[in-house]
């Protein structure tokens, strides 16, 4: 079996919520769940926007109206799953040239409850900082603390 290193980053939470809510609230609402202080604009973050179709922006807009890129949909299939290309480089600058992957999929788990599951993966596109930047996107200031600030405003 071949491992794949460095290995993705996976974190998974389980809301109340039906699938379909999970994924509006995510997607369509991620400028009420994101972490204000995870923002490239010089007037810092007002909303972030996903256009919810394959080769759909995904990008930020600042409190003075600027918009920075930070990737774009690669596939949506609502409720069930969204691929984005995180194209935010070691020094987190957008660079239409780089390339990692952050895929979502939202699974029901019975009655109003639904389990995401995050994998932000091909973190090897780093480089020689990959190690420092999986470790940067697995903890709490990464993708820990925004899946929770995302549980937080599902309450």
């Amino acid at each position: 079996m071949h491992t794949i290193d460095p290995a993705p980053v996976r974190k998974s939470v389980t809301v109340r919520a039906s699938p379909e809510k999970a994924f509006d609230v995510f997607v369509n609402g991620m400028g009420s769940w994101w972490i204000k202080g995870h923002s490239l604009t010089e007037s810092g973050q007002k909303t972030v926007v996903v256009e919810a179709v394959a080769g759909g922006r995904w990008y930020e807009i600042g409190n003075a109206g600027e918009e920075r890129d930070w990737g774009h949909v690669i596939a949506c299939d609502r409720p069930n799953r969204i691929l984005f290309a995180w194209q935010l480089n070691a020094e987190f600058d957008f660079d239409p040239a780089f390339y990692t992957e952050v895929e979502v999929l939202f699974e029901a788990k019975g009655e109003n409850e639904t389990t995401v599951v995050l994998e932000h993966r091909q973190l090897e596109s780093y480089g020689a900082r990959t190690q420092e930047l999986r470790g940067v996107l697995d903890s709490e200031s990464g993708w820990g603390g925004l899946l929770a600030s995302y549980v937080a405003k599902m309450a």
